[in-house]
């Protein structure tokens, strides 16, 4: 008879076998869940991956194409500075586009290449008031104009000129406290480089920001009057209607007179657009009683010119505000340099310790470099002052007539 331990042995080889046999089927499972969690997070990743990746592509595209209009754009520009400067010559300045230049490309026979058309569109900045070049007396009257009260439009004009100048004094019952506010600061004490910086001025921000804080219609209007350059005068061939009666005084009838001369519209509109040679050729327009024509000029100090290239349903937008001479200038700020100390011997210039940097160059050498520069652009003899040039800005849209008066 066998053992005790081989009695038992028989009936347990089945038990052990489907416990073996339930064991490899969990593990079975296990593994493939773990398969599919790595294939899902690889699903996730691929997706995130190609959607990268699509971006670039799509980003890269974009670049290149904004390259290849860009050269398109520069080239429209250039051929019509070309036919400007032509005509400036010509015409003794630049007076208004009813002088023929309306449309440059066309005049000089360009033809875009690739199947791309250009899109031309003049603006001219110096038909705004230069804020720069304006006083309290002339904004408070372009205030005035808006339907601002007497006593908001000196006050707002007070604002502004002390935010624009060192040491203003104050005539109204204007005072900024800057320097109390939650984030100090001090009044620049030079004209505006942005408009946005009408946010930051007291009493003016009350006028030209609605209560959400964006801007309102008085800012609109104050973006399309004035202008951030600073040239001497208007151009009396496109002033704007409210710089026509602000800084020119003249009375609604003169106003439309001479905006309908220049546009070629109303009981003009038979010779269509026309222009002024000069300031009294415009008192035949007005009637010659009342109003400031001597406050104008007859040529243009500065002029953007907006550049599009349309390629299929991309576009390349480009624009330039380009002057001649020193006729406009933009605003520039230059810091305040220390004085500096004089040593013992009454010489300003000292002998620098040991291991120090090399002293910045002399004035004298400064000056002779800058020299080789300003001779080197003079040889050039390019005939426009680039002011501003932007790319891919929005152009926007002419703004609305004003509304009539009541």
């Amino acid at each position: 008879m066998n053992s005790g331990g081989s009695i038992f042995s028989a009936p347990l080889m089945p038990a052990v076998a489907r416990t073996a046999a339930r064991r490899r089927r969990g593990e079975g499972a296990s593994v493939l869940v773990i398969v599919m969690i790595t294939l899902l997070f690889a699903a996730f990743a691929l997706v995130a991956f190609i959607e990268k990746a699509s971006n670039d592509l799509l980003v890269e595209h974009r670049e290149a194409q904004a390259r290849r209009l860009r050269m398109e754009a520069y080239s429209a520009l250039e051929v019509t500075l070309a036919v400007l400067e032509d005509f400036r010559l010509a015409t003794n300045g630049l007076h208004s586009p009813a002088e023929g230049w309306h449309d440059p490309l066309a005049f000089a026979g360009y033809v875009p290449t690739e199947d791309r058309t250009v899109d031309l569109a003049f603006d001219d900045e110096s038909a705004k008031l230069s804020l720069p070049t304006a006083n309290a007396q002339i904004l408070s009257r372009l205030f005035q104009v808006w339907e601002l009260t007497v006593a908001d439009a000196d006050a707002a004009a007070d604002a502004l000129m002390g935010w624009m100048k060192h040491g203003h004094t104050y005539t109204t019952s204007v005072t900024p406290d800057y320097d109390q506010g939650p984030v100090p600061f001090e009044a620049p004490g030079r004209p505006l480089r942005s408009y946005q910086e009408l946010a930051a001025i007291e009493k003016v921000r009350e006028f030209f920001y609605a209560a959400d804080g964006r801007p309102n219609e008085l800012w609109h209007r104050f973006v399309d009057n004035v202008s951030l350059l600073d040239f001497p005068k208007p151009n009396l061939n496109a002033a704007k209607p409210d710089v026509l009666r602000a800084l020119g005084q003249f009375d609604q009838t003169q106003q439309q007179n001479l905006t309908d001369y220049t546009s070629g519209k109303g009981s003009f509109r038979t010779q269509g657009p026309a222009f002024f040679q000069n300031t009294g050729d415009a008192q035949r327009i007005t009637g010659g009683t009342g109003g400031n024509s001597a406050a104008f000029a007859t040529t243009i100090s500065a002029l953007r010119v907006n550049v599009t290239v349309h390629e299929g349903r991309s576009e390349f937008r480009l624009a330039a505000v380009v002057t001649t001479g020193n006729a406009a200038q933009t605003v520039q700020t230059t810091a305040t340099p220390a004085a500096a100390k004089p040593s013992a011997s009454g010489s300003s210039t000292t002998n620098p310790p040991a291991g120090a940097a090399n002293p910045a160059p002399s004035r004298s050498a400064t000056a002779a470099t800058a020299t080789g520069q300003n001779a080197a652009s003079r040889n050039l003899n390019y005939p426009f002052t680039l002011l501003e040039i932007r790319e891919n800005d929005e152009i926007p849209p002419p703004p609305p007539p004003p509304p009539p008066p009541p």
